[in-house]
């Protein structure tokens, strides 16, 4: 599996296409304070960036990370302690690692899945994590004004949905979901599941 990604130009990339990249990744560890999180799955680990940002806010977790890139789980291999992860080379639509987790996290991961497949994680998700648990869901979304749309999206490999969509699949997983924050094209998700 191999997305063709260069892990070495990716972070710039992104600074340069998601104006935001840093308020939604301060709006990712937010989201997931005060959680008691012994082990973290990610959900599209990439190379490393959120992972090394919850790790450092959750100095006694682990995290399982999955990524359908080898060149970038490589890359993350390479600033992340490996005493502390797990990273496993699988797309978000192969069975998620058993859990429970008290802390699922995707960011920038999910909306290269149609909404089927989102859909369909949302419920394997709320299956995989523990009662209390949570799941904190940063992306690319369909504003409600066209004139909000600065990300740019790839035709036939990232597939944005709206807001509401995604929070409706959350809740029809199970889950208590409410938008944590938003601007523009983006949205933080939270999604709780009832202890």
């Amino acid at each position: 599996m191999s997305t063709g990604w260069d892990p070495d130009a990716y972070l710039d990339l992104v600074l340069a296409e998601v104006p935001d990249y840093e308020r939604v990744q301060a709006e990712v560890v937010e989201a997931t304070r005060g959680r008691d999180a012994a082990t973290i799955l990610e959900l599209g680990t990439g190379t490393g960036e959120t992972a090394r940002r919850l790790l450092e806010a959750h100095p006694d977790a682990r995290l399982v990370g999955v990524d359908s890139s080898a060149e970038m789980l490589g890359a993350a291999r390479g600033v992340l302690d490996p005493a502390r992860v797990d990273l496993r080379l699988q797309a978000l639509e192969d069975p998620l690692p058993p859990g429970p987790f008290p802390l699922v996290v995707g960011v920038f991961s999910v909306h290269h899945l149609r909404a089927e497949g989102k859909a369909d994680l949302f419920a394997r998700v709320a299956r995989a994590l523990a009662p209390g648990g949570r799941f904190v869901l940063a992306d690319v979304v369909v504003p409600a004004d066209p004139a909000d749309v600065v990300t740019p999206m790839d035709e036939g490999y990232d597939f944005a949905d709206s807001a509401d969509d995604q929070l409706d699949w959350l809740r029809r997983g199970g889950l208590g979901a409410s938008v944590a924050w938003a601007h523009r094209d983006l949205a933080v998700l939270v999604a709780d599941k009832q202890a």
